[in-house]
């Protein structure tokens, strides 16, 4: 059987106008936290709805815990909380009431409710009219709800949108816990990578409908290898010195851009300079960071 909880086949979505979702072909480990990445408009959420069963891919397959989701939908959908765009509440109830009012429909135990305020530390709030909760209240309330049911996926489209920094480290604090605590694999889609970064362990990046990268985080991270930079008096000259010791340099903006080397060669390509009688003004290391790799991926006009 498959280690698999989400596979998807060149999964798509064209409406008349555009593609909305193209090609993509997700796979999402079991204990995975899966950032699903991309700038506002690139797809997530048509490819978040589709998952769920909410729209009809035009092309493609998804499969889920092994099975088709067009075949055994409701068996699958019995197994997945999810929380898309806001949550929905009554504000005049409490926390309490409001949860009480979906387990009836879920037709879980009572306990359940208590179990998922615990879980998103709402317990002291239970009873209190949710009108006058935080944003970040209210969100974990949805996630909350998303719990009820017992899911052993938890699917979340920016859980962080529109939250101040207490209440997206709330949020984020809760996801990381998820896989470990409660035996639950998350999806999270954000434009945010700096959010991510935090807590997935695995990252899909899509734009424009088209999935440009899927690994782990970690491998994204090897994309930031270092430059080392050198300002000095004649650029192309010194291109060529440096060229003839066997580096990677390039010419950018009337410094030179080498590959990152050993501190010993850096040390030794300036002294082949000074001999040559270059002035060197300067010599830095250049880091790349995982927000730059993203960045250019997506385009940095389309990054927000």
């Amino acid at each position: 059987m498959s280690d698999f909880v989400i596979q998807t086949y060149n999964l798509s979505k064209h409406y008349p106008s555009k593609k909305a979702v193209d090609q993509v072909s997700l796979k999402i480990n079991k204990g995975d936290i899966y950032g699903f990445l991309g700038p506002n408009g690139a797809g997530k959420t048509t490819t978040i709805r589709m998952l769920l069963g909410l729209i009809k891919p035009s092309h493609g397959s998804i499969r889920i815990f092994g099975k088709d989701l067009r075949k055994e939908k409701l068996s699958i959908l019995r197994k997945i909380g999810s929380l898309v765009e806001y949550p929905s509440y009554y504000g005049h109830l409490s926390a309490y009431e409001n949860l009480e009012a979906l387990r009836r429909i879920l037709d879980v135990p009572k306990t359940r409710i208590d179990e998922v305020l615990s879980i998103v530390r709402l317990q002291q709030e239970a009873k209190r009219p949710v009108k006058g909760f935080s944003l970040g209240m209210k969100q974990r309330l949805g996630i909350a709800a998303a719990l009820l049911g017992n899911p052993e996926l938890l699917i979340l489209d920016e859980p962080t949108n529109g939250l101040d920094p207490a209440g997206i480290l709330e949020v984020r604090e809760l996801i990381k816990k998820m896989p470990g605590e409660h035996g639950i694999t998350v999806l999270v889609s954000s434009h945010l990578l700096s959010e991510v970064e935090q807590m997935a362990n695995r990252v899909g990046i899509i734009r424009n409908g088209s999935m440009l990268f899927e690994d782990s985080i970690d491998n994204l991270r090897k994309r930031t290898k270092s430059k080392i930079r050198i300002v000095l008096s004649d650029p192309e000259h010194g291109r060529r010195i440096i060229a003839s010791t066997g580096c990677h340099v390039e010419l950018q903006e009337g410094a030179l851009l080498l590959d990152s080397i050993p501190e010993s060669k850096v040390a030794e390509v300036v002294e082949l300079l000074v001999l040559a009688r270059h002035s060197i003004y300067r010599v830095e290391e250049q880091k790349r960071s995982l927000e730059d790799i993203f960045l250019e991926m997506v385009g940095e006009g389309n990054s927000l």
